[in-house]
Protein backbone atom coordinates (compact mmCIF):
# COMPACT_ATOMS: atom_id res chain seq x y z
CA UNK A 1 0.00 0.00 0.00
CA UNK A 2 1.41 3.27 -1.00
CA UNK A 3 2.02 5.83 1.77
CA UNK A 4 -0.19 9.00 2.02
CA UNK A 5 0.82 11.64 4.37
CA UNK A 6 -0.68 15.07 4.06
CA UNK A 7 1.79 16.92 6.03
CA UNK A 8 -1.01 19.53 7.48
CA UNK A 9 -2.29 16.84 9.45
CA UNK A 10 0.76 17.42 12.03
CA UNK A 11 -1.22 20.34 14.09
CA UNK A 12 -0.74 22.09 16.94
CA UNK A 13 -1.62 18.87 19.17
CA UNK A 14 -2.41 16.51 17.84
CA UNK A 15 -2.66 14.79 14.44
CA UNK A 16 -5.87 14.79 12.43
CA UNK A 17 -7.01 14.20 9.01
CA UNK A 18 -9.81 12.71 6.70
CA UNK A 19 -8.87 8.88 6.89
CA UNK A 20 -7.80 7.65 3.15
CA UNK A 21 -7.58 11.19 1.81
CA UNK A 22 -4.67 12.98 4.26
CA UNK A 23 -3.32 9.49 5.82
CA UNK A 24 -3.86 5.88 5.40
CA UNK A 25 -3.30 2.72 7.60
CA UNK A 26 0.57 2.99 5.64
CA UNK A 27 1.04 6.27 6.94
CA UNK A 28 -0.17 5.03 10.71
CA UNK A 29 2.18 2.26 10.88
CA UNK A 30 5.53 4.46 9.87
CA UNK A 31 3.88 6.86 12.96
CA UNK A 32 4.31 3.70 15.00
CA UNK A 33 7.68 3.47 13.81
CA UNK A 34 8.50 7.08 14.33
CA UNK A 35 7.11 7.36 17.99
CA UNK A 36 8.98 4.61 19.13
CA UNK A 37 12.21 6.19 17.42
CA UNK A 38 10.53 9.77 19.12
CA UNK A 39 10.79 7.88 22.63
CA UNK A 40 14.69 6.38 22.50
CA UNK A 41 16.02 9.78 21.10
CA UNK A 42 14.13 11.82 24.27
CA UNK A 43 14.41 9.07 26.93
CA UNK A 44 16.95 6.82 26.19
CA UNK A 45 15.09 3.64 26.41
CA UNK A 46 15.58 1.82 22.96
CA UNK A 47 12.51 -1.10 24.08
CA UNK A 48 9.63 1.47 25.55
CA UNK A 49 6.31 -0.14 26.57
CA UNK A 50 3.42 1.64 24.99
CA UNK A 51 -0.04 2.04 25.21
CA UNK A 52 -2.27 2.34 22.60
CA UNK A 53 -6.25 2.93 22.21
CA UNK A 54 -8.52 3.29 19.93
CA UNK A 55 -12.14 5.62 19.90
CA UNK A 56 -15.48 4.26 18.16
CA UNK A 57 -14.89 5.18 14.83
CA UNK A 58 -15.57 2.60 11.84
CA UNK A 59 -11.72 3.52 10.88
CA UNK A 60 -9.87 3.01 14.03
CA UNK A 61 -9.18 -0.56 14.69
CA UNK A 62 -7.37 -0.99 11.05
CA UNK A 63 -5.72 2.40 12.11
CA UNK A 64 -4.91 0.81 15.32
CA UNK A 65 -3.40 -2.80 13.98
CA UNK A 66 -0.84 -0.17 11.48
CA UNK A 67 -0.04 1.78 14.33
CA UNK A 68 0.76 -1.48 16.49
CA UNK A 69 2.37 -3.45 13.43
CA UNK A 70 5.55 -0.88 13.44
CA UNK A 71 5.73 0.05 16.80
CA UNK A 72 6.30 -4.00 17.11
CA UNK A 73 8.80 -3.66 14.04
CA UNK A 74 10.89 -1.31 15.92
CA UNK A 75 11.53 -3.18 19.11
CA UNK A 76 8.57 -1.81 20.62
CA UNK A 77 6.53 -3.33 23.66
CA UNK A 78 2.86 -2.61 23.21
CA UNK A 79 -0.12 -3.03 25.45
CA UNK A 80 -3.27 -3.13 23.70
CA UNK A 81 -6.44 -1.31 25.47
CA UNK A 82 -9.20 -2.06 23.01
CA UNK A 83 -11.95 0.61 22.93
CA UNK A 84 -11.35 3.48 25.24
CA UNK A 85 -12.27 7.16 25.80
CA UNK A 86 -9.25 9.02 25.27
CA UNK A 87 -8.73 9.92 29.06
CA UNK A 88 -8.09 6.47 30.06
CA UNK A 89 -5.55 6.24 27.56
CA UNK A 90 -3.75 8.85 29.63
CA UNK A 91 -4.66 7.13 32.84
CA UNK A 92 -2.76 4.14 31.74
CA UNK A 93 0.94 6.34 31.49
CA UNK A 94 0.01 7.24 35.36
CA UNK A 95 -1.45 4.06 36.49
CA UNK A 96 0.54 1.24 34.70
CA UNK A 97 4.28 -0.16 35.74
CA UNK A 98 7.10 0.72 33.21
CA UNK A 99 4.90 2.51 30.52
CA UNK A 100 7.00 5.14 28.13
CA UNK A 101 4.05 6.97 26.42
CA UNK A 102 0.69 6.18 24.90
CA UNK A 103 -1.20 6.70 21.46
CA UNK A 104 -4.58 7.07 21.15
CA UNK A 105 -6.45 6.98 17.55
CA UNK A 106 -9.45 9.14 17.78
CA UNK A 107 -11.11 12.00 15.88
CA UNK A 108 -12.37 13.62 18.84
CA UNK A 109 -15.20 15.67 18.09
CA UNK A 110 -14.59 15.62 13.90
CA UNK A 111 -17.51 13.90 11.67
CA UNK A 112 -17.35 10.20 11.12
CA UNK A 113 -14.63 10.81 8.46
CA UNK A 114 -11.71 12.18 9.94
CA UNK A 115 -9.53 10.55 12.45
CA UNK A 116 -6.34 10.76 13.77
CA UNK A 117 -3.94 10.29 17.09
CA UNK A 118 -3.25 11.96 20.78
CA UNK A 119 0.24 11.28 21.64
CA UNK A 120 1.91 10.95 24.40
CA UNK A 121 5.71 10.35 25.77
CA UNK A 122 5.84 9.48 29.35
CA UNK A 123 3.25 10.88 31.03
CA UNK A 124 2.95 13.90 29.16
CA UNK A 125 0.70 14.46 25.35
CA UNK A 126 3.50 16.11 22.92
CA UNK A 127 2.57 19.78 21.14
CA UNK A 128 4.13 22.08 18.87
CA UNK A 129 7.48 21.17 17.77
CA UNK A 130 7.46 17.58 18.93
CA UNK A 131 4.63 17.04 16.82
CA UNK A 132 6.71 18.59 13.86
CA UNK A 133 9.96 16.21 14.93
CA UNK A 134 7.70 12.91 14.30
CA UNK A 135 6.89 14.52 10.50
CA UNK A 136 10.49 14.63 10.26
CA UNK A 137 11.08 10.85 11.46
CA UNK A 138 9.04 9.57 9.16
CA UNK A 139 10.21 11.62 6.27
CA UNK A 140 13.91 10.26 7.01
CA UNK A 141 12.48 7.22 7.90
CA UNK A 142 14.96 7.06 10.93
CA UNK A 143 13.33 3.80 12.44
CA UNK A 144 14.94 1.58 15.00
CA UNK A 145 15.11 -2.45 14.28
CA UNK A 146 13.42 -4.82 16.81
CA UNK A 147 10.76 -7.55 17.37
CA UNK A 148 8.53 -6.37 20.21
CA UNK A 149 5.49 -8.45 22.12
CA UNK A 150 2.07 -7.49 21.94
CA UNK A 151 -0.10 -7.65 25.20
CA UNK A 152 -3.57 -6.58 25.48
CA UNK A 153 -4.85 -4.95 28.87
CA UNK A 154 -7.83 -4.45 30.54
CA UNK A 155 -7.84 -0.88 31.91
CA UNK A 156 -11.10 -0.29 32.14
CA UNK A 157 -11.48 -2.13 35.45
CA UNK A 158 -8.53 -0.49 37.27
CA UNK A 159 -9.56 2.95 35.99
CA UNK A 160 -13.19 2.17 37.62
CA UNK A 161 -11.65 1.10 40.68
CA UNK A 162 -9.63 4.14 41.17
CA UNK A 163 -12.19 6.80 41.32
CA UNK A 164 -14.52 5.19 42.85
CA UNK A 165 -13.02 5.52 46.43
CA UNK A 166 -13.63 9.28 45.58
CA UNK A 167 -17.22 9.63 45.07
CA UNK A 168 -20.35 8.14 47.10
CA UNK A 169 -23.26 9.34 45.67
CA UNK A 170 -26.79 8.92 46.79
CA UNK A 171 -28.61 7.03 43.77
CA UNK A 172 -31.58 9.95 44.04
CA UNK A 173 -29.23 11.94 42.49
CA UNK A 174 -31.22 12.71 38.85
CA UNK A 175 -29.00 12.97 36.06
CA UNK A 176 -29.14 12.35 32.76
CA UNK A 177 -26.18 11.65 30.79
CA UNK A 178 -25.70 11.71 26.35
CA UNK A 179 -22.50 9.68 25.41
CA UNK A 180 -23.06 10.70 21.82
CA UNK A 181 -22.32 7.26 20.81
CA UNK A 182 -19.27 8.13 21.36
CA UNK A 183 -16.29 5.90 23.39
CA UNK A 184 -17.55 7.37 26.80
CA UNK A 185 -20.24 4.24 26.01
CA UNK A 186 -17.20 1.37 26.76
CA UNK A 187 -17.50 2.52 30.83
CA UNK A 188 -19.56 5.26 31.83
CA UNK A 189 -22.64 3.28 33.10
CA UNK A 190 -19.93 1.43 35.01
CA UNK A 191 -18.19 4.31 36.50
CA UNK A 192 -20.91 5.87 37.82
CA UNK A 193 -22.58 3.34 39.04
CA UNK A 194 -19.73 2.19 40.85
CA UNK A 195 -20.03 6.18 42.52
CA UNK A 196 -23.82 5.29 43.64
CA UNK A 197 -25.49 6.97 41.24
CA UNK A 198 -28.34 5.50 38.48
CA UNK A 199 -27.96 7.51 35.65
CA UNK A 200 -30.12 8.28 32.58
CA UNK A 201 -27.76 7.44 29.75
CA UNK A 202 -29.11 8.35 26.08
CA UNK A 203 -27.37 7.04 23.17
CA UNK A 204 -24.48 4.46 25.14
CA UNK A 205 -23.63 2.49 22.32
CA UNK A 206 -20.40 3.18 20.56
CA UNK A 207 -21.33 3.83 16.66
CA UNK A 208 -18.68 5.85 14.92
CA UNK A 209 -21.39 6.71 12.08
CA UNK A 210 -22.69 8.73 15.06
CA UNK A 211 -26.03 8.22 13.88
CA UNK A 212 -27.87 10.21 16.54
CA UNK A 213 -26.14 14.32 16.52
CA UNK A 214 -23.09 14.87 16.06
CA UNK A 215 -20.45 14.34 19.09
CA UNK A 216 -19.66 17.64 20.17
CA UNK A 217 -21.78 18.90 23.18
CA UNK A 218 -20.35 22.79 22.68
CA UNK A 219 -22.83 23.44 20.30
CA UNK A 220 -26.86 23.42 21.11
CA UNK A 221 -28.13 21.67 18.49
CA UNK A 222 -26.14 18.30 19.50
CA UNK A 223 -27.72 19.14 23.22
CA UNK A 224 -31.62 19.40 22.16
CA UNK A 225 -32.00 15.40 23.13
CA UNK A 226 -30.21 16.20 26.53
CA UNK A 227 -32.62 19.15 27.20
CA UNK A 228 -35.20 17.63 26.44
CA UNK A 229 -34.66 14.49 28.28
CA UNK A 230 -33.92 16.56 31.41
CA UNK A 231 -36.88 18.58 31.26
CA UNK A 232 -39.00 15.17 30.63
CA UNK A 233 -37.44 13.45 34.08
CA UNK A 234 -37.32 16.29 36.11
CA UNK A 235 -33.34 16.18 36.25
CA UNK A 236 -31.07 18.10 38.16
CA UNK A 237 -28.69 17.80 35.65
CA UNK A 238 -27.69 16.71 32.27
CA UNK A 239 -24.29 15.88 30.82
CA UNK A 240 -23.33 15.73 27.54
CA UNK A 241 -19.74 14.18 25.57
CA UNK A 242 -17.76 14.31 23.03
CA UNK A 243 -16.71 11.48 20.85
CA UNK A 244 -13.55 10.62 23.01
CA UNK A 245 -14.83 12.02 26.00
CA UNK A 246 -12.17 14.76 27.31
CA UNK A 247 -15.30 17.31 26.60
CA UNK A 248 -17.73 17.69 28.48
CA UNK A 249 -20.88 19.99 28.38
CA UNK A 250 -23.71 20.46 30.87
CA UNK A 251 -27.46 21.59 30.91
CA UNK A 252 -29.17 22.56 34.09
CA UNK A 253 -32.42 21.63 35.43
CA UNK A 254 -34.44 23.93 33.06
CA UNK A 255 -32.31 22.70 29.89
CA UNK A 256 -30.59 25.80 29.56
CA UNK A 257 -26.91 25.23 27.85
CA UNK A 258 -23.73 25.96 30.87
CA UNK A 259 -21.05 27.13 28.24
CA UNK A 260 -17.21 26.14 29.15
CA UNK A 261 -16.64 29.21 31.29
CA UNK A 262 -19.55 28.89 33.27
CA UNK A 263 -18.94 25.31 33.96
CA UNK A 264 -15.20 26.48 35.01
CA UNK A 265 -16.77 29.44 37.30
CA UNK A 266 -19.14 26.50 39.07
CA UNK A 267 -15.56 24.41 40.24
CA UNK A 268 -13.34 27.67 40.27
CA UNK A 269 -15.50 28.75 43.37
CA UNK A 270 -15.50 25.14 44.74
CA UNK A 271 -11.06 24.71 44.32
CA UNK A 272 -10.84 28.14 45.59
CA UNK A 273 -12.24 27.30 48.98
CA UNK A 274 -9.57 24.61 49.58
CA UNK A 275 -6.83 25.87 47.60
CA UNK A 276 -6.85 29.47 48.66
CA UNK A 277 -4.74 32.19 46.35
CA UNK A 278 -4.49 29.01 43.86
CA UNK A 279 -3.75 29.88 40.02
CA UNK A 280 -6.16 29.04 37.87
CA UNK A 281 -5.34 28.53 33.78
CA UNK A 282 -7.63 29.61 31.01
CA UNK A 283 -7.95 29.86 27.75
CA UNK A 284 -8.29 32.70 25.61
CA UNK A 285 -12.06 31.71 24.55
CA UNK A 286 -13.09 32.30 27.96
CA UNK A 287 -15.06 35.32 28.95
CA UNK A 288 -13.49 38.09 31.15
CA UNK A 289 -16.21 37.47 33.68
CA UNK A 290 -14.41 34.19 34.71
CA UNK A 291 -11.17 35.83 35.54
CA UNK A 292 -12.75 39.16 37.53
CA UNK A 293 -14.34 36.06 39.36
CA UNK A 294 -11.69 33.81 39.96
CA UNK A 295 -9.91 37.78 41.32
CA UNK A 296 -12.85 37.95 43.82
CA UNK A 297 -12.30 35.19 45.24
CA UNK A 298 -9.08 35.88 45.64
CA UNK A 299 -7.31 33.22 42.87
CA UNK A 300 -5.16 34.40 40.04
CA UNK A 301 -6.30 33.40 36.88
CA UNK A 302 -3.53 33.11 33.83
CA UNK A 303 -5.71 33.49 30.26
CA UNK A 304 -3.49 30.80 28.06
CA UNK A 305 -3.47 29.48 24.91
CA UNK A 306 -5.84 27.12 23.26
CA UNK A 307 -4.91 23.35 23.43
CA UNK A 308 -5.56 20.35 25.69
CA UNK A 309 -1.62 19.79 25.69
CA UNK A 310 -0.85 23.69 26.00
CA UNK A 311 -2.98 23.94 28.49
CA UNK A 312 -2.48 20.82 30.75
CA UNK A 313 1.40 21.66 30.00
CA UNK A 314 0.72 25.45 31.54
CA UNK A 315 -1.06 23.58 34.43
CA UNK A 316 2.09 21.71 35.51
CA UNK A 317 4.39 25.41 35.12
CA UNK A 318 2.05 27.00 37.41
CA UNK A 319 1.39 24.25 40.01
CA UNK A 320 -2.12 24.69 39.37
CA UNK A 321 -4.98 23.04 41.29
CA UNK A 322 -7.51 22.93 38.04
CA UNK A 323 -7.83 24.93 34.23
CA UNK A 324 -9.92 24.31 31.11
CA UNK A 325 -11.05 25.87 28.26
CA UNK A 326 -13.97 26.86 26.94
CA UNK A 327 -14.23 24.17 24.65
CA UNK A 328 -15.48 21.91 27.41
CA UNK A 329 -11.42 20.37 28.21
CA UNK A 330 -11.28 20.12 32.20
CA UNK A 331 -8.28 19.60 33.90
CA UNK A 332 -7.79 18.63 37.40
CA UNK A 333 -4.78 17.94 38.88
CA UNK A 334 -6.49 18.69 42.38
CA UNK A 335 -7.54 14.85 43.25
CA UNK A 336 -6.58 13.79 39.80
CA UNK A 337 -3.60 13.67 37.44
CA UNK A 338 -3.99 17.48 35.24
CA UNK A 339 -5.34 16.05 32.03
CA UNK A 340 -8.86 16.46 30.73
CA UNK A 341 -11.14 14.04 31.19
CA UNK A 342 -15.36 14.76 30.85
CA UNK A 343 -16.58 11.93 32.78
CA UNK A 344 -14.41 12.43 36.04
CA UNK A 345 -14.84 16.37 35.50
CA UNK A 346 -18.92 15.30 35.33
CA UNK A 347 -18.81 13.43 38.65
CA UNK A 348 -16.91 16.59 40.21
CA UNK A 349 -19.62 19.33 39.16
CA UNK A 350 -22.30 15.84 40.96
CA UNK A 351 -20.27 16.25 44.09
CA UNK A 352 -20.18 20.23 43.81
CA UNK A 353 -24.50 20.27 43.01
CA UNK A 354 -24.86 17.32 45.89
CA UNK A 355 -23.03 18.80 49.19
CA UNK A 356 -24.34 22.00 48.45
CA UNK A 357 -28.05 21.06 47.14
CA UNK A 358 -27.99 23.54 44.70
CA UNK A 359 -28.90 24.64 41.37
CA UNK A 360 -26.53 25.58 38.70
CA UNK A 361 -27.93 28.54 38.43
CA UNK A 362 -27.38 28.86 42.13
CA UNK A 363 -24.30 28.25 41.99
CA UNK A 364 -23.48 30.68 39.00
CA UNK A 365 -25.08 33.56 41.18
CA UNK A 366 -22.93 36.39 41.20
CA UNK A 367 -21.28 35.40 38.30
CA UNK A 368 -22.80 38.21 35.86
CA UNK A 369 -24.98 38.44 33.07
CA UNK A 370 -23.03 39.09 29.19
CA UNK A 371 -24.73 39.40 26.26
CA UNK A 372 -22.60 37.18 24.26
CA UNK A 373 -22.07 34.31 21.47
CA UNK A 374 -20.99 30.90 21.47
CA UNK A 375 -17.87 29.92 19.81
CA UNK A 376 -18.81 30.71 15.86
CA UNK A 377 -16.70 28.74 13.47
CA UNK A 378 -16.18 30.12 10.32
CA UNK A 379 -14.89 27.43 7.97
CA UNK A 380 -12.28 28.06 5.36
CA UNK A 381 -8.97 26.77 4.37
CA UNK A 382 -5.94 25.78 6.18
CA UNK A 383 -3.93 28.48 4.57
CA UNK A 384 -6.72 30.91 4.51
CA UNK A 385 -7.60 30.49 8.56
CA UNK A 386 -3.79 31.63 8.83
CA UNK A 387 -3.83 34.31 6.05
CA UNK A 388 -7.07 35.97 7.92
CA UNK A 389 -5.71 35.64 11.35
CA UNK A 390 -2.59 37.39 10.59
CA UNK A 391 -4.13 40.08 8.55
CA UNK A 392 -6.60 40.76 11.44
CA UNK A 393 -3.61 41.16 13.70
CA UNK A 394 -2.08 43.84 11.20
CA UNK A 395 -5.17 45.74 11.33
CA UNK A 396 -4.85 46.00 14.74
CA UNK A 397 -1.41 46.33 15.05
CA UNK A 398 -1.28 49.60 16.55
CA UNK A 399 -2.36 50.78 19.46
CA UNK A 400 -5.05 52.58 20.31
CA UNK A 401 -7.16 54.47 23.40
CA UNK A 402 -10.17 52.19 21.71
CA UNK A 403 -9.28 48.80 22.50
CA UNK A 404 -6.30 46.79 24.22
CA UNK A 405 -4.43 44.02 21.97
CA UNK A 406 -3.93 40.49 23.66
CA UNK A 407 -1.91 38.33 20.57
CA UNK A 408 -1.40 35.31 22.98
CA UNK A 409 -3.50 33.12 20.69
CA UNK A 410 -4.60 34.72 17.67
CA UNK A 411 -6.49 38.23 18.12
CA UNK A 412 -8.53 39.12 21.25
CA UNK A 413 -9.45 42.64 21.64
CA UNK A 414 -10.43 44.15 24.68
CA UNK A 415 -12.92 47.29 24.62
CA UNK A 416 -14.53 48.88 27.15
CA UNK A 417 -17.61 47.38 26.98
CA UNK A 418 -16.64 44.13 25.45
CA UNK A 419 -14.44 42.30 23.43
CA UNK A 420 -13.75 40.25 20.44
CA UNK A 421 -11.70 37.17 19.41
CA UNK A 422 -10.16 36.04 15.67
CA UNK A 423 -7.92 32.44 16.19
CA UNK A 424 -7.30 29.74 13.82
CA UNK A 425 -8.69 26.72 14.64
CA UNK A 426 -5.75 23.85 15.20
CA UNK A 427 -7.68 20.94 14.86
CA UNK A 428 -9.50 21.99 11.32
CA UNK A 429 -9.63 24.54 8.61
CA UNK A 430 -11.97 27.01 10.58
CA UNK A 431 -11.52 30.65 12.21
CA UNK A 432 -12.93 30.55 15.45
CA UNK A 433 -14.39 33.72 16.59
CA UNK A 434 -16.38 34.56 19.78
CA UNK A 435 -17.89 38.48 21.04
CA UNK A 436 -18.84 39.24 24.65
CA UNK A 437 -20.08 42.47 25.46
CA UNK A 438 -22.19 44.52 28.30
CA UNK A 439 -25.44 45.09 26.47
CA UNK A 440 -26.93 43.69 23.36
CA UNK A 441 -26.33 47.13 21.41
CA UNK A 442 -22.36 46.43 22.22
CA UNK A 443 -22.11 43.05 21.16
CA UNK A 444 -23.57 43.41 17.54
CA UNK A 445 -21.45 46.51 17.33
CA UNK A 446 -18.36 44.53 18.29
CA UNK A 447 -19.53 41.29 16.21
CA UNK A 448 -20.81 43.67 13.19
CA UNK A 449 -17.02 45.04 12.98
CA UNK A 450 -15.05 42.36 13.53
CA UNK A 451 -17.20 39.66 11.96
CA UNK A 452 -17.27 42.01 9.10
CA UNK A 453 -14.20 42.80 8.32
CA UNK A 454 -12.88 38.88 8.95
CA UNK A 455 -15.61 37.98 5.87
CA UNK A 456 -14.14 40.74 3.80
CA UNK A 457 -10.51 39.63 3.84
CA UNK A 458 -12.00 35.55 3.63
CA UNK A 459 -13.95 37.36 0.33
CA UNK A 460 -11.04 39.11 -1.21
Amino acid sequence: MALIMNPSIFREYDIRGVYEKDFNTEFAEHLGRAHVSFIKKHTGNHRPKITVGYDARVSSPAIADALVKGMLASGADVVRLGLIATPISYFSTWTMEGVSGAIMVTGSHNPPEYNGFKISVGNQTIYGEKIQELLKIISIKAYLQGSGKETQHDILTPYVEYYKPQFKFSDNFNVVVDSANGAAGCVLRRLYESCGLKPTILFEQPDGMFPNHHPDPTVEENMRDLQLKVKELGARLGIGFDGDSDRIGLVDHEGRMIYGDEIMAIICRDILVTHKGATIIGDVKCSDRLYADIRRRGGKGIMWKTGHSLIKSKIKEEKSPFGGEFSGHIFFSDRNFGYDDAMYAGLRIIEIMDKTGKTIPQLLEGFGEAYNTPEIRVDTSDDKKIYVVKQMIRLFSSTSPDYKVNLTDGLRLSFSDGWALVRPSNTQPVIVLRFEANTKSSLDRIRGDIEGKVYKLLNA
